[in-house]
C-alpha cells in the first residue's frame, strides 16, 4: 500500500508572503508539480512553452559530482480532497504531508526546466513553496522572476502585463487594441497573433502581440488616438482598416507567407499609411470608417507587388519600415497625381 509523503520544512517569509523552505528528491517533486503553460486557444496558463534542449542541459549538469543549483520555486494550488496539508511541530518546523493519492498538486512557478527530465532521478534539490497562491498572483511572481530572463518571448511578457493590468484600455491602449484584434470573432487578425503560448487549433500565427503593438502604438502616437475616451473608436479604425485590407488586396491577404502584408515591415509601414488616411479624412471632416479606407488603397494598393521577392523584400529593421512607408507614400502620391490630372 502506497504510503503519504511527508516532506520537512521549515516556514518563513519571501517579503512580504509566507513559504516554506525545504529539500526534497527531484523525483519527488517532478511527481507532484506541473507547469502552466499558457494555452492560446483557452488563454489559461501563463508559462512559455517546454524546451526540450534547455531541460536535457541541465539534467546532464546536475548529475554531475559538483553540481548545485538555487532552491526551485513552487507554489501549493489550494487543496482537492484534502490532498495536502501543512502541521506545524513543537520544534519549530513544519510537516507537509502529502497523500498517497495525490497528484499534481505543486505549480512549477519558476523551474520547469530544471524539473522537465528529471523524473527517474532521486537527486536531493532545495525549493522555496509558496501556500495557495492565486493564479493571478502565480503569474505576477513568474512575470517578475522572468521579465529579463534570455528566450523569454516577449510577447509573452506583453500577455502577463494585459492580464494583471487594472483598466488596460488606460494603462496600454495599444495592448488593449492588439489584444481585441486578435480575439474578436469578426477581426481579420482573430486567432492570427502569437502570445508566446502553445496552440493546437486554428489559424497559423503569423505575427507576434509585441509586433502588433508596437505598430498600433506608433499608430496612435501619429492619429492622436491615444486617450481613453477615444480606444474603442481607435479600435474601430484599425478593425476597419484591416478589413479594407483584405478586400482590396484579397489574394495577398490570403497567402501571407507570400506576401509582406503581414510580416513586420509590412505591417509597420500600412500602419503608417492608415494614419496618414485617417488624418487627411479628418482634416477634411470626412468619416473615417471602412468605405474610406477601401477607397483611399484601391487607387494605389494594388499597383504595389506585396509579394516577398517585390521591392518590399529588402527593407528591414526600423529604418527598413521608414524606407518601405516613404516607398508606398511615392507611390500613393503618384496614384493620386494620375487621377487628379488624367
Amino acid at each position: 500500500m502506497t504510503t503519504a509523503i511527508v516532506i520537512d520544512c521549515l516556514k518563513g517569509q519571501s517579503a512580504h508572503r509566507p513559504v516554506l523552505l525545504g529539500f526534497a528528491p527531484a523525483d519527488v517533486l517532478y511527481r507532484l508539480s506541473f507547469a502552466d503553460i499558457l494555452d492560446e486557444d483557452s488563454r489559461r496558463g501563463y508559462q512559455r512553452p517546454f524546451n526540450d534542449r534547455h531541460s536535457q542541459d541541465f539534467r546532464r549538469y546536475i548529475k554531475e559530482p559538483e553540481s548545485s543549483t538555487i532552491p526551485l520555486t513552487l507554489n501549493l494550488r489550494p487543496a482537492l480532497n484534502d490532498e495536502w496539508r501543512i502541521e506545524e511541530l513543537p520544534d519549530g518546523r513544519i510537516r507537509l504531508e502529502i497523500s498517497a493519492g495525490a497528484q499534481k498538486i505543486m505549480a512549477q512557478v519558476d523551474c520547469q526546466h530544471r524539473l522537465g527530465h528529471l523524473g527517474d532521478l532521486p537527486i536531493p534539490l532545495p525549493f522555496m513553496c509558496f501556500i495557495e497562491l492565486s493564479e493571478r498572483e502565480e503569474m505576477e511572481v513568474f512575470s517578475i522572476i522572468n521579465s529579463k530572463a534570455k528566450g523569454l518571448s516577449t510577447s509573452l511578457l506583453d500577455y502577463h502585463e494585459a492580464q494583471l493590468a487594472e483598466d488596460l484600455a488606460l494603462e496600454r491602449p495599444e495592448l488593449f487594441i492588439a489584444f481585441k484584434l486578435n480575439n474578436q470573432e469578426d477581426s481579420p487578425w482573430h486567432r492570427r497573433l502569437n502570445l508566446g503560448g502553445k496552440t493546437t487549433s486554428g489559424l497559423k500565427r503569423i505575427v507576434s502581440l509585441r509586433m502588433m503593438q508596437q505598430a498600433i502604438h506608433a499608430f496612435l502616437k501619429a492619429t492622436k488616438l491615444s486617450s481613453k475616451d477615444s480606444v474603442e473608436e481607435a479600435l474601430r479604425i484599425v478593425l476597419d482598416f484591416w478589413r479594407a485590407v483584405g478586400v482590396v488586396l484579397p489574394q495577398e491577404w490570403a497567402s501571407p507567407r507570400k506576401h509582406m502584408l503581414t510580416k513586420g515591415v509590412g505591417v509597420y509601414a500600412l500602419f503608417r499609411i492608415a494614419a496618414d488616411i485617417v488624418n487627411e479624412c479628418r482634416d477634411a471632416g470626412r468619416s473615417c470608417d471602412k468605405r474610406a479606407f477601401i477607397t483611399a488603397l484601391s487607387d494605389f494598393a494594388g499597383t504595389i507587388d506585396w509579394s516577398t521577392s517585390g521591392p518590399l523584400k529588402g527593407f528591414g529593421g526600423q529604418g527598413g519600415v521608414k524606407q518601405a512607408v516613404e516607398f508606398i507614400r511615392e507611390v500613393r502620391k503618384r496614384a493620386r497625381y494620375k487621377v487628379v490630372n488624367g
